[in-house]
């Protein structure tokens, strides 16, 4: 009775957030199905709103905030400057490099007027170093759509136009995509793919589309668009300046002005490889998890539906298998399948790794206790440190 108990509970666990992520794969898509989508409810409505871009290409300002990024900064530049269908520029902000960051800029900007450095102010206290490159590059920006995206951020040439094709239809304030997440380790593998099991296995894509309300804020740091208005009716970056989850904090910062955001996939639109190394994946997950379900309200629930629908099956089937509980036995069957359901999709539909999908038991436990470890870091004062910054 009691491994049937243990059986159920971890097929309801594991139910939760499955039946939420095959909801929202289908509401969570990339934007020319989206636009497929809205085009009955928009038609005349969409081309009045914006006339000026119907005949014309539309302005992006692409905009990377860059410390110590020799690696990869000329790529990301190259990527966003093969953009179709947009007019771009390009502004790199050097924030105070100490590696040869900026001579990289300098170099691209003289051989392309596109392209321009601009050198970062010294860090206010109080300030997020991200945050402030971030509002220190807005204010530079030629063009009303700007498009905040990391220096690892690779743009494809469809990504920009896709996006600002989707944003009038769909009218959001700001626009954030999720882009193809590349994974090297084993530890990015089970880790990085947990960004889209959280996403969609948890946030009700249809409401959050419906409401303005912060509750449902949600985003990818690694690319955002908006338009400077709107940008500046929502209290620009400084609005989240002490900050280092604009994930979540950015979005909530709109919806507070009373706008909308929205949530698009952008596996098709650009890639990322975040992280390089099982350090860098443990500090960067760890570094912002506070903000988020690491929080004192969200982390007993959390770790309750993401361990029973993990765990508890484990316990069941061991346990069944001991006792000779058939019941007991299918039922936790059931649930371990379940429970891996949403990997197993994501691997299509979002490029995952096979590996990571089979790991997701193991993965959901490092996640939560990192998740643990952030909350225990976060009130005892201590704060990880990132590039250089606390």
């Amino acid at each position: 009775m009691i491994l049937t108990t243990i059986a159920w509970a971890g097929l309801i666990s594991a139910a939760i957030p499955t039946l939420m992520f095959l909801k929202n794969r289908k509401l969570f898509l990339p934007p020319r199905d989206q636009m497929r989508l809205l085009a009955p409810q928009h038609d005349a409505a969409t081309h009045d709103a914006v006339p000026q871009e119907a005949s014309a290409r539309p302005n992006v300002s692409v905009l990377i905030p860059a410390r110590d990024e020799v690696a990869g900064i000329a790529t990301a530049i190259a990527a966003a400057l093969a953009s179709n269908e947009v007019v771009v520029e390009v502004v790199v902000l050097d924030d105070n490099s100490t590696d040869g960051t900026a001579e990289i800029v300098r170099e691209i900007a003289q051989k392309d007027d596109r392209v321009r450095l601009i050198s970062g102010q010294s860090l206010p206290q109080g300030w997020n170093g991200k945050q402030f490159a971030c509002y220190q590059l807005a204010k530079q920006a030629r063009y009303e759509r700007l498009v905040f995206i990391d220096a690892d951020v690779r743009l494809q040439p469809n990504g920009l136009a896709d996006l600002v094709a989707y944003q009038n239809a769909s009218g959001a304030s700001l626009l954030s995509a999720f882009p193809h997440q590349i994974t090297g380790t084993w530890l990015e593998k089970w880790l990085i793919p947990m960004m889209h099991f959280i996403l969609l296995g948890f946030l009700p894509i249809d409401r959050m589309r419906q409401s303005r309300q912060k509750a449902y804020a949600s985003g990818c740091g690694q690319l955002f668009m908006t338009r400077r208005s709107d940008y500046q009716k929502a209290g620009t970056h400084e609005s989240i300046r002490s900050s280092r989850h604009d994930g979540l904090k950015l979005p909530a910062a709109y919806r507070k002005a009373d706008l909308s955001t929205d949530i698009v996939d952008g596996t098709r639109l650009a890639s990322c490889r975040m992280y390089r190394s099982a350090g860098q994946v443990l500090r960067g997950l760890a570094k912002n998890a506070s903000e988020g379900i690491a929080s004192p309200a969200l982390i007993i629930p959390f770790s309750s539906i993401l361990l029973g629908g993990t765990i508890l099956p484990w316990i069941g089937l061991v346990g069944s298998i001991l006792t000779g509980q058939t019941t007991a036995m299918i039922i936790s069957i059931i649930a371990l399948l379940v429970s891996h359901v949403p990997r197993m999709l994501a691997v299509g539909q979002f490029r995952q790794s096979w590996f990571g999908a089979f790991c997701h038991t193991p993965a959901v436990v490092t996640f939560v206790a990192i998740q643990w470890f952030a909350l225990v870091n976060h009130m005892l004062g201590r704060q990880v440190a990132w590039r250089g910054r606390v």
